[in-house]
C-alpha cells in the first residue's frame, strides 16, 4: 500500500550516496580551482550543490531523514553568512513542505482507519495536501458539523522509515557535523531516534494537544486548535489560518517579527508551567501568526504593537515536566546574572553538568556562560544571526578557551530535550531578528529565576 520509499536497501542507498556526493563535489571544486576559477565562486557553487543534494534526498525520504533536516534547519542562524546563503532556501523548504503521498495511498489509509464510509464524516475533503512533514501530511477539510479541520494522515511504514534513516544518518554524523559549527550532530540524531515511538502515536499527540487547547482556550496571545477526532494513523484537529512563521522570517514586518518572537518565548516558558508539557518541536513550520482576539490584526491601543496571536501546531513530540521547567535552570541562570561563580559551579556539579571526575575553575565556567545568557541581562534584546554566529564560533573554535571548557561539560539526559528546544527556539528568534523582552518571560514563568521572598520577621 505504501508509496513511501521505505525498503531498507533503497533508503540506505539514497543516504549512502550523500557522503559520496560530498566527496565528488570536493573533487569537482578542486578541478575548478586548478583551471583558475575564483575560490569564492567555486566555494559558493559547492555549497549550493551540497545543499541541493542533501535536502532533496532528505525531502524525498521523509521519515527520519526529513525529521533530521527539520531539526537542523532551525540552527541555520549559526552558519557563517557566506555559507548560510545557499542553505537558507533549501532549509526553509523543509519547514513547510515535502513531496506528497499519492492520493490513492491517502484514501487507503482513511478507509482502513475511519471505515468504508469515511467520506460521510466530511462535508469537504481536499485531496491535495496543504502540508507534508516527516511522518505524515495534512489535508484541509470540513467536518460533518461544519468546522474547518486539518486531517493529519501518517505515512504507511513511517516508523520503519524513521528508525532506518536515523540509524543510517548516525553513521554519517561526522560528515554532517560541519553544517552547524559548535554542535555535536550525533547526540541530536540519537535523541530524535529516542522520540520515534512517541511521535508515531497519534493518541499521545492528541492527549498533549487537548491539554494545551484546553489551557489556552481563552488566552489572548496563544491559540492551539482543538482535537476533533483521533484514531491510529489519523488525527483530525480544527483548522487555523495564519501566516507561517517561515513567511514572517522571509518578509514579515518588524512589528510582526517582534510580536512573533515575544509570543514564541512566552509559549516556550509558560507552556510547561500551565500544562506540565514542553512543546519539543519548535521549527517555524509549526507556528502561525494569527490576527488578534479582536480579529483585526491591527494596532492595539496599548502601545502600537500589532495585536497578533501565535498559533501552535504539532504536539507529536513533548517533554513531560510536571511543575514546569526544572527549578535548577532558574536558580543557575539567576546566579550567573548575579556573577556568583561559586554557587553556579556547585549547582552545575549537583545536577551532573560537571562530572565528579572533572574539576573546573568556577570563574572560567561563569565566563563561558555569560555571553550565552546575554539576552536575559537586558530589559529587551535583539536576536540576530550575527549574534548566533558569534556564539557558535566562540564555542566551536578549538583555539578558544570556551571550546576547551565546553568539551569538559556534560549534558545530563534529563536536560537533553530541554537543551535542544531552547537552542532551537533561540535559532528561530535569530532568524526572525526579533527584539524580545526575554527577562519579562523568565520572571513570570521560569521556576527559581525570581528568588523567593524571605518571610517577614515577627515584631
Amino acid at each position: 500500500m505504501s508509496d513511501l520509499p521505505r525498503k531498507a536497501v533503497t533508503r540506505t542507498a539514497k543516504l549512502a550516496a550523500l557522503p559520496l556526493g560530498f566527496a565528488g563535489r570536493a573533487t569537482w571544486g578542486l578541478g575548478k580551482r586548478i583551471v583558475g576559477e575564483s575560490a569564492e565562486i567555486v566555494g559558493r557553487e559547492l555549497q549550493q550543490r551540497t545543499a541541493e543534494q542533501l535536502f532533496r534526498v532528505l525531502g524525498e525520504l521523509k521519515g527520519g531523514a526529513m525529521k533530521f533536516g527539520q531539526a537542523l534547519s532551525v540552527f541555520e542562524s549559526a552558519l557563517p553568512e557566506e555559507v548560510a546563503g545557499p542553505y537558507r532556501a533549501a532549509l526553509t523548504k523543509l519547514q513547510e513542505a515535502a513531496p506528497p503521498m499519492p492520493t490513492r495511498t491517502v484514501h487507503a489509509v482513511l478507509k482502513e482507519r475511519l471505515g468504508e464510509d469515511w467520506r460521510e464524516l466530511f462535508l469537504e475533503f481536499e485531496d491535495k495536501p496543504s502540508a507534508a512533514a516527516s511522518i505524515g501530511q495534512v489535508h484541509r477539510g470540513v467536518w460533518h458539523d461544519g468546522r474547518g479541520v486539518a486531517v493529519k494522515v501518517q505515512y504507511p511504514g513511517a516508523g520503519e522509515a524513521l528508525l532506518s534513516d536515523l540509524n543510517q544518518l548516525s553513521r554519517f554524523a561526522r560528515l554532517l557535523g560541519p553544517l552547524i559549527p559548535g554542535m555535536d550532530i550525533k547526540p541530536l540524531i540519537a535523541e530524535l531516534r529516542d522520540r520515534v515511538s512517541e511521535e508515531l502515536d497519534y493518541g499521545l499527540e492528541a492527549q498533549a494537544q487537548r491539554a494545551h487547547a484546553e489551557e489556552f482556550a481563552d488566552d489572548p496571545d496563544v491559540r492551539v486548535p482543538a482535537v476533533v477526532h483521533q484514531c491510529e494513523q489519523v488525527l483530525v484537529t480544527e483548522w487555523i489560518d495564519g501566516i507561517p512563521l517561515s513567511e514572517v522570517i522571509a518578509d514579515g514586518s518588524q512589528e510582526q517579527r517582534d510580536r512573533a518572537g515575544q509570543l514564541l518565548a512566552r509559549f516556550l516558558f509558560s507552556g510547561p508551567v500551565r500544562t506540565g508539557l514542553l512543546h519539543a518541536d519548535p521549527h517555524p513550520g509549526n507556528f502561525r501568526l494569527l490576527p488578534g482576539s479582536d480579529g483585526s490584526g491591527s494596532c492595539d491601543s496599548s502601545g502600537g504593537k500589532e495585536s497578533w496571536r501565535l498559533g501552535v501546531l504539532d504536539f507529536g513530540t513533548v517533554d513531560r515536566l510536571p511543575g514546569g521547567l526544572p527549578t535548577p535552570i532558574g536558580h543557575s541562570l539567576r546566579m550567573t546574572l548575579e556573577g556568583d561563580a561559586q554557587s553556579v559551579y556547585e549547582l552545575l556539579c549537583e545536577e551532573g553538568f560537571v562530572k565528579e571526575s572533572i574539576e573546573l575553575d568556577p570563574d572560567a565556567v561563569l565566563d563561558y556562560l555569560l555571553p550565552i545568557i546575554e539576552p536575559a541581562q537586558a530589559d529587551e534584546f535583539t536576536f540576530t544571526r550575527g549574534w548566533m554566529r558569534r556564539q557558535a564560533a566562540r564555542i566551536a573554535d578549538p583555539r578558544s578557551p570556551a571550546y576547551q571548557l565546553g568539551k569538559q561539560l556534560n549534558l545530563p539526559p534529563a536536560y537533553l530535550l530541554i537543551h535542544r528546544v531552547t537552542l532551537s527556539t533561540i535559532g528561530v528568534l535569530c532568524q526572525l531578528g526579533a527584539t524580545v523582552r526575554l527577562r519579562d518571560e523568565l520572571e513570570e514563568w521560569l521556576p527559581g529565576f525570581v528568588p523567593e521572598e524571605e518571610p517577614a520577621a515577627e515584631a
